[in-house]
C-alpha cells in the first residue's frame, strides 16, 4: 500500500477526551473514526488487523469441531419473547417495529437465534454433540460507552453455541473453549490475560467465566489470591469475614444531631467502623416494595449478589418520596418493617455493641447486639470483597485489580432449550431436552487490548500475526532518483509475500518515522541517499531491539529474519 494512498491522517496532539493507550493511539494512527457515541467506522489499518484477529479465532474454533454460521442482525422480537428475556432484558436491547408493525429487536447475541437455528435439525442423538459459532454485528445499547473500542454500542462478535446430551459432556467442551481462548489470546500477542468466575447476569445458568485482560485502565475489578488459585470477577467474589471482639452493653439512645454517614458517626462516637450497622434501600425492578439491606458499617453491598438473593434487578434508591423511612438513622432494631423487604449481610451475624441507626431523626442507638436484640432467620452473603480480607480457600490475602473483559464462557445448563421448546429423541426414543454453552469474544476490544499491551510512548507496537501491515518503508530522500527506484523496487519485490507499507509522500525524516511508529509496522526499512549510495539500507524492528545496516541484496532475507525474532 502506498502510504500516499491510505484512507486516513494521522496527528500529533493526543485528543482531548482519549485517556487509555489503545484509543489515543487509534484515533492518532488514523484507525477509527467515531460516527456516534459508542459506534466507530474502522479505517484500513484496523479493519486489517480486525481480520487477522478473526481469522486466529476462526482456526481456533475450527480446531475445537465449531462450525461457522451467520444469524441476522435483526431478529423477531417473538424469539425473545419465547426465551422470555424481551422482558427481562432492559433498556440495552434496541427494540422496534418493522414497517407492518411487527416488534423486531438488534441482536446484543444470539442464543435464541441459535436455538432456532438448531432446534429442527438437530432432533435425534446422533446430532450430539455439535457446537456452532458466528462473528457477526451485535448492538448493545450501553449508557456509558467509553476508552474507544473498549465499550461500544456497535461491535463485532465472536459468539459460540455448544448443545451436549449431557452435563459431563458439557463441562468437558466447556473446558475446550477454555483452552482454546488461551490460544486465541496468546496468538493475537496479549499474554496478561487471566480466566476468573464471573457473574451469569442475563445470560442464565450457573457457571461462567471471564478472561480478564489485567490493566489499570480496565473497568473491570478482579480479585484474586496471592497464595493458591482462587480468582474471581468482583461481583461474585466471597472472602472470610474478619470478625472482632466484643462485649456486650446495653442499649443505649444518643443524640446525632445532622450525622447521616457511617464515617461521621463513627468519628463522633469514638470507635471504629467495623463497630457499626448500617442501612442501604434499594428498590427491584418488579415490586415497588422497598429493600432495606442491613450490613457492617466497614462493608458496602454488592448490588449483583443482591440481585441473584431477590431473583430480580436491583437500584439505589434515590427517590425518597413515600417511602416511610427516616432516611440517614434507619435501624434494625425497632424497625417498622410492613412496607420494606429486610436483608441482612452475613457480616452482621454474631456481633455485638453495635450503633445503628434509631429510626428518629437525629437519633442514633449504640449496645446493639444481634442475636439479643434482633430476630433474623437468615444471612445472606451480599457484601463486596476487600482487598486483605482472607480468602476462603486456603486464608491467603486477597488482592484487587483492574482489568478489560476480553472474553467470556457459560454453562447455560437447559436455560433457553426448556424455554424454547428444543427436544431431540434420545438412544431409548424418549424426548430429552439438551444441555447448552455459550462463548464470545469482543473482536475490536480484543484489539484495543493488544495495543494496550505492546505499545511505547510513539504507538503501537504490533505483534506480527495481527499486524495490519509487517514492513514499512521510509524513503528520506525520495527526490534522489536512485533512492526512490529503490524504495519501489524492494516494495513491489515484498508485497507479494507481506503486507507493505511505502511511504511516498516525500515528506521529511521526523514526519516519516513519527508515521511509522502510529501504524506499527514489526520491520522498518529506511532508505537514506548516504546508505544507498552506499549499497546499503536500514532494517530497524518496530520496538527497536533490532537496528542494523545491511547490503541492498540481502535485505529480503534480513527482513525475513527480523519478522523471525519479533513477537
Amino acid at each position: 500500500m502506498l502510504l500516499s494512498k491510505l484512507l486516513g491522517e494521522r496527528y500529533k496532539e493526543k485528543p482531548a477526551d482519549a485517556f487509555l493507550a489503545s484509543h489515543i493511539f487509534m484515533l492518532r494512527g488514523g484507525y477509527i473514526k467515531q460516527v456516534s457515541n459508542g459506534i466507530f467506522s474502522l479505517l484500513p489499518p484496523a479493519a486489517k488487523a480486525a481480520r487477522k484477529i478473526e481469522q486466529i479465532i476462526r482456526e481456533e474454533m475450527d480446531a475445537i469441531d465449531g462450525q461457522e454460521v451467520l444469524f441476522p442482525v435483526v431478529l423477531p422480537a417473538e424469539l425473545w419473547q419465547e426465551s422470555g428475556r424481551y422482558e427481562s432484558v432492559g433498556s440495552e436491547l434496541l427494540r422496534f417495529k418493522d414497517r407492518t408493525g411487527r416488534d423486531m429487536v438488534l441482536g446484543m447475541t444470539h442464543e435464541e437465534a441459535a436455538v432456532h437455528m438448531a432446534r429442527n435439525v438437530a432432533n435425534t442423538y446422533s446430532k450430539y454433540p455439535f457446537m456452532i459459532y458466528q462473528i457477526q454485528t451485535k448492538f448493545r445499547d450501553e449508557p456509558r460507552a467509553r476508552g474507544g473500542l473498549i465499550r461500544v454500542r456497535e461491535f463485532t462478535m465472536k459468539d459460540a453455541y455448544s448443545f451436549h446430551t449431557s452435563q459431563e459432556d458439557l463441562e468437558a467442551y466447556y473446558k475446550r473453549v477454555y483452552d482454546a481462548y488461551f490460544r486465541i489470546y496468546h496468538r493475537a500477542g496479549l499474554k496478561n490475560v487471566i480466566a476468573i468466575q464471573s457473574d451469569t447476569g442475563m445470560m442464565g445458568g450457573k457457571v461462567a467465566h471471564e478472561f480478564i485482560y489485567l490493566s489499570d485502565g480496565g473497568e473491570d475489578t478482579v480479585v484474586y489470591c496471592e497464595n493458591c488459585d482462587y480468582k474471581s470477577n468482583m461481583e461474585v467474589a466471597v472472602s472470610r469475614i474478619k470478625k472482632y471482639e466484643s462485649q456486650e452493653q446495653e442499649i443505649r439512645e444518643v443524640h446525632t444531631p445532622g450525622i447521616i454517614d457511617i464515617e461521621r458517626l463513627a468519628e463522633y462516637l469514638n470507635i471504629e467502623q467495623h463497630q457499626t450497622m448500617k442501612a442501604t434501600v434499594f428498590f427491584r425492578r418488579d415490586n415497588e416494595k422497598p429493600v432495606v439491606v442491613f450490613i457492617r458499617g466497614d462493608l458496602q453491598v454488592n448490588e449483583v449478589k443482591l440481585r441473584k438473593v431477590l431473583g430480580t434487578e436491583v437500584f439505589p434508591l434515590t427517590d425518597y418520596e413515600g417511602v416511610d423511612l427516616c432516611f440517614g438513622f434507619i435501624g434494625a432494631y425497632n424497625l417498622n418493617a410492613e412496607n420494606v423487604e429486610v436483608i441482612y449481610d452475613r457480616s452482621l451475624e454474631g456481633e455485638k455493641n453495635l450503633a445503628c441507626g434509631a429510626n428518629k431523626a437525629d437519633y442514633h442507638l449504640t449496645g446493639l447486639s444481634v442475636e439479643r436484640d434482633l430476630k433474623i432467620d437468615k444471612f445472606y452473603d451480599v457484601a463486596k470483597v476487600n482487598e486483605g480480607d482472607a480468602c476462603v480457600h486456603c486464608g491467603g490475602s486477597l488482592k484487587v485489580s483492574r482489568g478489560i473483559e476480553v472474553g467470556n464462557i457459560f454453562q447455560l445448563g437447559t436455560t433457553y432449550s426448556d424455554s424454547m421448546n428444543m427436544h431431540y429423541m434420545d438412544e431409548n426414543g424418549k424426548h430429552q431436552t439438551p444441555i447448552m454453552g455459550c462463548y464470545g469474544i469482543g473482536v475490536g476490544r480484543l484489539l484495543a487490548c493488544v495495543i494496550e499491551e505492546n505499545h511505547d510512548e510513539y504507538g503501537p507496537i504490533w505483534p506480527k500475526a495481527v499486524a495490519p501491515y509487517l514492513v514499512h518503508i521510509c524513503m528520506l530522500n525520495q527526490s534522489v532518483q536512485e533512492v526512490n527506484e529503490l524504495g519501489f523496487r524492494i516494495y513491489n519485490e515484498l508485497k507479494s509475500k507481506y503486507d507493505v507499507l511505502l511511504d511516498d509522500r516525500g515528506e521529511s525524516p521526523g514526519v516519516q518515522f513519527a508515521d511509522a511508529d502510529l501504524l506499527g509496522a514489526p520491520v522498518r526499512i529506511i532508505l537514506s541517499k548516504r546508505n544507498v549510495q552506499k549499497g546499503q539500507v536500514e532494517v530497524v524492528s518496530r520496538d527497536k531491539t533490532i537496528k542494523k545496516l545491511v547490503p541492498i541484496e540481502d535485505v529480503y532475507q534480513e527482513v525475513e529474519a527480523v519478522l523471525a525474532q519479533v513477537r
